[in-house]
C-alpha cells in the first residue's frame, strides 16, 4: 500500500478502506507522507466526496491520532459548542460564559481562523496576557472552579486534524462536507463533552453556501455523534451578511463584551438567546421559552459578563489593555438607498488581507485591525453617509474593494431569517 495508490483510488471515485485511511493519517503524522501528497488527496476528496463509512473511518482515525480528554473529574454536565465559521462570528465569546453562569460546565477547545473566517483562539489572544494553552490539570481545575475555560486545541489532541486544518486553509480544500464533519466531530468527541452543539453557518460568508449543503453537514455530524453516543444538536444560521457589526479580533472582543451586558447587536443577541436557550432547556429539561427568559436575566443582572471577566482573569488576560488600531478611516456611501446585500465573504477576505487573518499558515495575526460596520441589510443610507470604519496597521486597502461589497438599491428587500432550522 502506498499513498500514491490511495490518491489514485480516490481520484477515481472509489471508496477508501479503514486500513487505507489509517495508513494515510499515520504516515502523515510520522512525516512519511509529504504535505504535497496529503494536499493532493484532500483535493481528490473535495472533488469526489466520501461515503458515510469513509467519513466514520476518517473521524475515528483522527480521534485515535492523539490523546482523548477525560473530563470525568469535572462535576456537572459538560457542554461544548462549535461554529462552522463565519464573518464576525463571536458567539463562543458570549455563549461560553453565559452557559457557565447557569452552572453548566463549558470545557471548550477552539480553533484558529480558517480561510476568510475568524477563529475564537485568535480573538482571545487579542486580549493581552490571555493564555490559550493550559495544562490538562489547569484546564480541568479552571472549569471546576470558574465553570468555563476556552483554550486552543491541545498539542496532542487530534494532531491529525491540526495538520490537515493548516493544509486545508492554504490549499483551497476547506469547503468539503466530509472533511469539515470529521474535523469538527473528531475534536468534539476527543474533548469529552456530554452535549455537543454546532452552529452551521449558511450563505455567502460561510463554508456552506446553501441550506441543502448545511443540512447535509448537520445530519452527517449528528450521525457521527450517534456513533459515539454523544447528544448532538445543530442549528442552521444565516451568514449572508456579517454577524454583528465588528469584523476583526480586538473589535469582536469589544462587541462581545457589550453583548454580555445585554447591549449587543440585534442579530448577535437573537442568536445567543436561541442557542443558549436550546442548550439550557435540553440540559435542565425545561421549556425553551423559560430558558430564553432566564438568559435575559443573566445579561440584565451582570452574571454573564462577570463570568467572562472571571474566565479572562483566570487565564491571565487583562481586558483593560485590549487595544484597537488608532489608524482609522471612514468609508462612505456613493449613493442613497436601501442596503440590499452585504458581501460577507468579500469583507472577510478584506479583513484577512489587512492582517486580521492569515493568507499563509505561518502568518502573524494583527489583532488590532478590522472593520466596524455602521449598517446592516435593510437599512436606508444617505449619500456620503458612513458605511463602515476600517482599522489599519501597516497594510492598506482599496476603498472601491469595500464599496463593491455593498449593494444599494432604490427599494428595500425582505430580509432572510437569521435562524433557518434546528436539527436534533
Amino acid at each position: 500500500m502506498t499513498i500514491l495508490e490511495i490518491i489514485e483510488k480516490k481520484k477515481n471515485k472509489k471508496i477508501l478502506t479503514k486500513e487505507e485511511i489509517n495508513f494515510w493519517i499515520e504516515g502523515m503524522l510520522k512525516g512519511e507522507i509529504a504535505d504535497y501528497q496529503v494536499s493532493s488527496l484532500l483535493m481528490a476528496i473535495v472533488l469526489n466526496g466520501m461515503e458515510k463509512e469513509e467519513i466514520f473511518y476518517l473521524t475515528d482515525a483522527m480521534i485515535n491520532s492523539g490523546d482523548k480528554i477525560d473530563l470525568s473529574a469535572i462535576d456537572g454536565t459538560k457542554v461544548d459548542k462549535h461554529s462552522t465559521g463565519g464573518v464576525g462570528d463571536k458567539v463562543t465569546l458570549i455563549l461560553a460564559p453565559l452557559l457557565a453562569s447557569f452552572g453548566l460546565k463549558v470545557a471548550k477547545m477552539s480553533g484558529r481562523g480558517l480561510g476568510h473566517t475568524g477563529g475564537t483562539v485568535d480573538k482571545l489572544e487579542s486580549i493581552p496576557g490571555y493564555r490559550v494553552e493550559l495544562s490538562r490539570e489547569e484546564f480541568v481545575n479552571q472549569v471546576n472552579k470558574v465553570g468555563v475555560s476556552v483554550i486552543s486545541q491541545s498539542g496532542n489532541l487530534v494532531p491529525a486534524d491540526k495538520k490537515l486544518y493548516a493544509l486545508r486553509d492554504v490549499t483551497g480544500t476547506v469547503d468539503s462536507i466530509p472533511l469539515i464533519a470529521s474535523s469538527i466531530m473528531s475534536k468534539k468527541i476527543a474533548s469529552g463533552a456530554d452535549l455537543i452543539f454546532i452552529d452551521v453557518k449558511v450563505g455567502n460568508g460561510a463554508l456552506m453556501k446553501t441550506i441543502d449543503s448545511a443540512r447535509e453537514l448537520a445530519h452527517t455530524m449528528i450521525e457521527i455523534g450517534n456513533q459515539y453516543k454523544k447528544k448532538t444538536i445543530c442549528i442552521l444560521t444565516n451568514m449572508e451578511e456579517p454577524l454583528g457589526f465588528a469584523i476583526g479580533n480586538s473589535l469582536e472582543v469589544k462587541e462581545s463584551m457589550n453583548a454580555l451586558k445585554g447591549m449587543g447587536p440585534e442579530d448577535v443577541m437573537e442568536l445567543i438567546i436561541k442557542t443558549a436557550g436550546l442548550i439550557v432547556s435540553s440540559v435542565e429539561e425545561i421549556e425553551l421559552e423559560e430558558a430564553e427568559q432566564q438568559c435575559f436575566k443573566k445579561f440584565n443582572t451582570g452574571a454573564a459578563y462577570e463570568k467572562f471577566e472571571e474566565m479572562v482573569k483566570a487565564q491571565g488576560g487583562d481586558l483593560e489593555k485590549l487595544e484597537i488600531s488608532n489608524r482609522i478611516f471612514s468609508v462612505r456611501s456613493a449613493k442613497a438607498g436601501y442596503i440590499t446585500h452585504i458581501d460577507a465573504l468579500g469583507l472577510g477576505e478584506i479583513a484577512r488581507k489587512i492582517g486580521a487573518g492569515r493568507l499563509q499558515k505561518e502568518d502573524k495575526i494583527h489583532y488590532q485591525v478590522g472593520l466596524l460596520l455602521n449598517h446592516k441589510v435593510g437599512d436606508f443610507i444617505e449619500v456620503n453617509e458612513e458605511l463602515l470604519k476600517v482599522y489599519l496597521d501597516d497594510i492598506d486597502v482599496k476603498v472601491n474593494d469595500i464599496l463593491d461589497c455593498f449593494t444599494i438599491e432604490d427599494e428595500p428587500i425582505e430580509k432572510a431569517p437569521l435562524i433557518y432550522e434546528i436539527i436534533k
